[in-house]
């Protein structure tokens, strides 16, 4: 009898608690059938034992009498549900991201604050569900992870509220940031081992550190252009992107290097400062031609060594400009084969940075023909990203053991841009984007900082405040 008044007395709450009550549980049946994972359902009577049976003393320290105890545990609770809220709104809605480099200048520039939409394609459940709020792969200052490796759950995706499209920005985790040289990372590893040899990198520790491995979700976010959808054939021909055989415009914010000599007069900082030229673009593309070695390269480009020269990004716009430039007497565009070498490492195709393909980007399900000239081109999809043993022995290829002639593909692939075309590492040097590192779409910018200016002299860029980042 006991018992059961007892019973009775923890159903005996306000009206109020168990509209908390009803509110939370729906919450949380509806993030589980978002989810997709409905053994969480097992969860649920703990989320109403929460507010209205408290078989579990959760609170039990509020009933303390210890003043020093009763504030450290309110603050242990305060700073737990501000974790707790921040994990769940970083992994499944939205995310900060600040532009670090300038593959995408002028469309969204270096010191642009993104808020970045993970539901609007699906996020993604986490590889690494134990993990740090706001920290992506590595503490400052202690240098350790900052996720624990296991458990590791498999690459699924909840529903979204869009589909990639042609010309979305899009947040991705950096596809050859598998394997990292911690002391180097930038180029990736990869390009290390083809340059200097795997063995020199792995064993040289002292210059290029520890080589580590990183989940999916804990390699670096990249932020680019999407130009390829899956089964899309693309190409670019002296700069122009074709995709399946169509020109595809060019954004105000796309720009190219160009040379720029002059009759022997320097460009004056308010025309560079017109022209958005920051001070990076200008230290690195100004050729000062009172080193000798300079002069040298100054002539090897064809250009007067005695004269001013110029290596600057410029806009369709801020081309027209330098064109009425009345000391301007030449302006070219960068050669292609500045552009170094583009994917696959290695390959006897004569591609470049601004002559490449035509390619197909995978699409899900599609069935390819492998032959000893494609191959190259997806043996790393099909091998990293699909997991695949591939190997080739006598001229036959072989995948997981078993002769192939044909590979179907699990998953979507994308094709990565960035609008400083001849200032970007991007699909051209390493390739297809799996659709399992895809983060989410910027949605608008919410601070823009210039890094070139002073706090009162226009370090905020306040006409960037809410530009939308979607193109």
């Amino acid at each position: 009898m006991a018992s059961e008044q007892s019973a009775d007395h923890r159903f005996k709450k306000p009206l109020k608690q168990w509209i908390k009550a009803f509110f939370w549980c729906l919450i949380y049946i509806l993030f589980i059938v978002w989810v997709d994972s409905y053994w969480w359902m097992l969860l649920l009577p703990l989320v109403f034992d929460g507010f209205i049976t408290q078989y579990i003393p959760w609170t039990w320290w509020k009933k303390t009498k210890n003043k020093a105890l009763l504030s450290f545990f309110s603050w242990v609770d305060a700073i737990g549900f501000a974790l707790v809220a921040v994990y769940f709104i970083n992994n499944f809605l939205f995310q900060n991201y600040q532009i670090p480099s300038s593959s995408l200048e002028k469309s969204l520039l270096v010191g642009d604050f993104l808020l970045v939409s993970k539901a609007s394609y699906g996020p993604r459940i986490p590889n690494t569900p134990l993990s740090f709020p706001l920290v992506q792969h590595t503490f400052p200052l202690l240098n350790t992870k900052s996720y624990i490796e296991h458990p590791h759950w498999e690459y699924r995706r909840m529903k979204g509220f869009d589909t990639i499209k042609h010309n979305d920005i899009v947040v991705f985790n950096f596809p050859a940031g598998d394997t990292v040289a911690v002391n180097m990372p930038n180029p990736d590893y990869y390009w290390l081992c083809r340059y200097y040899g795997r063995d020199a990198v792995n064993s040289n520790k002292a210059q290029y550190g520890d080589i580590v491995y990183r989940p999916v979700d804990r390699r670096e976010n990249f932020v680019k252009r999407c130009v390829g959808l899956p089964g899309d054939w693309l190409t670019i021909k002296d700069n122009q992107l074709y995709i399946n055989g169509k020109a595809q415009e060019k954004f105000p914010g796309i720009q190219f290097n160009y040379f720029i000599q002059t009759d022997g007069t320097l460009i004056p900082e308010d025309v560079l400062s017109d022209l958005n030229i920051s001070n990076e673009d200008l230290k690195n593309g100004f050729f000062d031609n009172s080193n000798e070695n300079t002069k040298a390269n100054i002539a090897y480009f064809g250009f007067d060594p005695a004269k001013p020269l110029y290596l600057l990004p410029l806009t369709e716009e801020a081309f027209s400009k330098v064109k009425q430039l009345p000391y301007v007497k030449s302006l070219k565009i960068e050669p292609s084969f500045m552009g170094g070498d583009v994917y696959p490492l290695g390959w006897v195709k004569h591609w470049n940075r601004d002559n490449f393909g035509p390619l197909w980007i995978p699409k899900k399900g599609a069935k390819l023909l492998l032959t000893s000239a494609n191959l190259p081109i997806y043996e790393r999809v099909i091998k990293n990203y699909e997991n695949n043993k591939l190997e080739v022995k006598d001229g036959v290829i072989y995948i997981n053991d078993q002769p192939a002639k044909t590979y179907t593909f699990k998953m979507d692939y994308y094709w990565m841009m960035g609008d400083n075309r001849h200032n970007s590492a991007d699909s051209r040097s390493w390739g297809f984007v799996p659709e399992d590192h895809i983060v989410g779409r910027p949605v608008f910018v919410w601070l823009s900082l210039d890094k070139d200016k002073g706090l009162f002299n226009g370090k905020i860029r306040w006409n960037r405040f809410f530009k939308s980042a979607e193109r």
